[in-house]
């Protein structure tokens, strides 16, 4: 059936929806969430979109689109496919110079015109089993994307009912259903195809090939009207699907310290640690002014790195809501990460709550450093993350500070913190150790703290600490000799 969509009355978009999209991102959604795009951004096949002048991010993603063939209010999600009309094939393009900017929202990044190419032809609904269409996409006639709606986290039907719950789908509307792994950035020149069918389905129908061609703009946007494309590099990560794509340098991840290391670092103190970097040359190391909320915990990780800068009122209304710098920041920590974040040591408002410790917590973060204030400082302390702050606020971010940027060179305590510095901190505060130190200068604390505690045995049996503490030469070698037997005595009881 060919019938093309030119003016749906509502054009509704979901996130995030497939697990490979979702691990690609590394966040999964517990429930699907959505945005609406204008109609004035749908295409047809054959056309073209631009790329606007002054941007470098523009992607697409192949998705299913469903057309409502009746109304559907409040229905439940055995009777949800009832209401879809047909099915089809549509590229969600979206422009990431522009994302940041929309905080989540989509107007701009996704509603250019064209931004929407749908068909070219429909598939009657009543003909397919909605757990097994396939989409895929072509740039340039190289496959770029493919899955099936078996690897959707929310299954079809149940983005119908869900909407269905906050208003009324009307004959004519359009539902993407989101993007698979794959989607990447596309230049002027590029010509994207994309295809929905029902391989196994009576007669495989098809959407047939939408065809869209990329062309570049000349009109720049106008800085006076509002706000101008930027890119960082997360947004040049998540347009091109991965940092190597987009040409970054692979960051320093936490998992990244061996298993010897990480145990060498978790038995010396950040005392002994920090006497070996001083012997080096490293005196700037130390996070000044901050506790842990859970007394005796020990944190070992590499740093992911969350930057403020001071309230402005202009700044909080771009930067403050959405998608934040704070929220990205909490929403891709690793396992065994630790956030640290530059509060410009304003402990006059919190720079975390309850809710971001529990997203760090589930993430396998190994704690949170901040040179700033906590909320929720009691609850924060009960999901069990360890968090070293300057105390407990009650105050809201706004207060003092604009989330500004993540995974950049930061000030906290006093001290630089660089993504992928390795971070040390128990109940005498925190350290930062450059990574290229880091085997060097455990094993050195870790041999000083077996000397240490021998010398405190001897001064426990009653001996002055003259000589003793730092070793003179006849102490030293008394020590080595009571080493040397302890190791012959070890390997004799094995």
């Amino acid at each position: 059936m060919t019938a093309p969509i030119t003016r749906p009355g509502k054009i509704i978009a979901i996130h995030l929806s497939y697990a490979s999209r979702a691990d690609q991102r590394g966040r999964r959604p517990a429930s699907p969430s959505y945005f609406f795009k204008p109609a004035s951004s749908v295409g047809v096949s054959g056309g073209t979109v631009e790329r606007p002048a002054g941007t470098e991010l523009l992607a697409f993603e192949g998705e299913i689109a469903l057309v409502i063939g009746t109304p559907a209010r409040r229905v439940s999600l055995d009777d949800a496919w009832d209401h879809v009309g047909w099915v089809t094939a549509s590229n969600d393009l979206g422009l990431y110079d522009l994302r940041a900017n929309d905080k989540g929202s989509n107007v701009r990044s996704k509603g250019g015109d064209g931004y929407t190419p749908l068909g070219p032809d429909l598939i009657d609904a009543r003909t397919v089993d909605p757990a097994a269409l396939r989409v895929r996409a072509w740039v340039n006639g190289e496959l770029r994307q493919e899955d099936t709606t078996a690897g959707l986290i929310f299954p079809l039907a149940q983005l119908v009912a869900d909407l269905s719950q906050h208003f009324t789908l009307e004959p004519g509307d359009v539902i993407l259903t989101g993007t698979p792994a794959g989607s990447s950035v596309i230049v002027p020149g590029d010509v994207v195809e994309v295809e929905v069918d029902a391989p196994e389905a009576p007669g495989a129908p098809t959407s047939g090939r939408l065809i869209t061609t990329v062309t570049q703009g000349e009109t720049p946007f106008d800085g006076d009207l509002g706000s101008l494309p930027a890119v960082d590099d997360l947004q040049r990560t998540e347009a091109w699907g991965s940092r190597e794509e987009a040409g970054l340098p692979p960051l320093e991840k936490t998992h990244g310290l061996s298993p010897e290391l990480r145990a060498q670092l978790l038995e010396a103190p950040t005392a002994g640690l920090s006497a070996q970097l001083r012997k080096r040359g490293h005196h700037s190391c130390f996070i000044d002014g901050v506790s842990v909320n859970i007394p005796g915990s020990k944190i070992v990780g590499t740093a992911k790195t969350l930057r403020f800068v001071p309230f402005r009122e202009d700044l909080f209304a771009s930067h403050g809501g959405g998608y934040n710098a704070q929220k990205r920041a909490f929403d891709a920590v690793e396992e065994g990460e630790i956030i640290v974040i530059e509060a410009r040591e304003d402990a006059t408002t919190g720079t975390l709550g309850d809710i971001l410790a529990l997203r760090a917590k589930v993430r396998g973060a190994a704690g949170v450093v901040t040179d700033g204030g906590v909320r929720d400082f009691d609850a924060v302390a009960e999901i069990g993350l360890p968090v070293f702050s300057q105390g407990a606020h009650p105050s809201v971010l706004g207060r003092k500070h604009v989330p500004w940027d993540v995974d950049v060179t930061i000030s906290c305590g006093g001290a630089t913190v660089q993504p992928g510095d390795i971070i040390v901190g128990d109940s005498d505060g925190v350290i930062v150790i450059p990574p290229a130190l880091a085997a060097e200068v455990a094993a050195s604390a870790v041999a000083q703290e077996i000397e240490d505690a021998w010398i405190a045995e001897q001064v426990a049996a009653g001996h002055p600490v003259d000589g003793l503490f730092p070793l003179n030469a006849e102490w030293r070698a008394r020590y080595e000799e009571a080493i040397s037997d302890r190791s012959a005595g070890d390997r004799s009881a094995r």
